[in-house]
């Protein structure tokens, strides 16, 4: 069921901040080349892998994660839209050694650097993966999604956020990483960042309010004996009403980095 909410929330989280994802993949096509062998890095739900060989049709796209379910995810996505011969699918825990993909034009890591244990190795890793020329684009969320911005329940949603990034510290993510710095450290060139603002102002379709729930009720089921079972009484109240408001606005904010081997 976990696997259920998350793959649910990265497949919304493509749907309703489109625009965002069609400017990443641009990144992508700009500097790739015409037939470029992308290794997507956590490729999760599969929607960066399914974008990548939509947008970018000569592109063949090699898809890596440790979870099986999202990999079945994925390829089941991959069929119906007619894109199984251009996507093939790589179990791998990226915080052992690497698999040999082959020649790699370009290494695609889009919310998942900062799941790596130890992120200087995985940039070698990324490195040594590429051929020499070759692109590495790394996405990562500054702050993630707010939903209630300008409304009584602003400040609920700011307690679920902060106990929220306390847990991620305490997991040891690397959330707030100087990715420019590692980056050029592993021995990359040329290395650039583009910061993202992005504000959805309401009203939001449907599909929007259900990212809403997916989000905030996934952190609410990790706050038990983190807050107190009032807050946890008036979070559960929230969430259940998020499908019929419609005052829900998004803002967030994404940063992304390329570099060349």
């Amino acid at each position: 069921m976990a696997h259920d909410h998350m793959i649910e929330m990265l497949d919304l989280d493509a749907e309703v901040l489109s625009d965002y994802h069609r400017n990443l993949i641009a990144v992508v096509g700009a500097e790739a080349g015409d037939h470029p062998h992308i290794v997507d890095l956590g490729a999760g739900s599969g929607t960066g892998s399914l974008a990548l060989a939509r947008e970018l049709p000569g592109a063949r796209v090699t898809a890596v994660d440790v979870s099986p379910e999202m990999l079945a995810h994925l390829r089941g996505r991959a069929l119906e839209e007619g894109l199984d011969d251009r996507i093939r699918t790589v179990e791998a825990d990226l915080d052992q050694p690497w698999p040999d993909f082959g020649p790699v034009d370009v290494i695609w890591a889009a919310s998942s650097m900062h799941h790596m244990a130890d992120p200087a190795r995985a940039l070698t890793a990324a490195r040594e993966a590429l051929r020499p020329g070759g692109l590495l684009v790394i996405a990562e969320l500054d702050s993630f999604p707010r939903f209630l911005t300008g409304t009584p329940d602003e400040p609920l949603e700011a307690l679920v956020h902060t106990e929220a990034d306390r847990m991620r510290h305490e997991a040891g993510l690397h959330m707030h990483e100087n990715w420019f710095d590692r980056i050029t450290e592993a021995g990359f060139s040329g290395v650039s960042e583009k910061h993202f603002e992005i504000e959805l102002p309401g009203p939001l379709p449907r599909a929007a309010a259900r990212y809403a729930e997916v989000s905030l009720g996934r952190m609410r089921h990790r706050l038990e004996g983190r807050v107190a079972d009032a807050q946890l009484a008036e979070l559960d109240k929230l969430v259940t009403g998020l499908g019929t408001r419609d005052d829900l606005t998004i803002r967030t904010e994404r940063t992304v980095w390329q570099g060349r081997r």
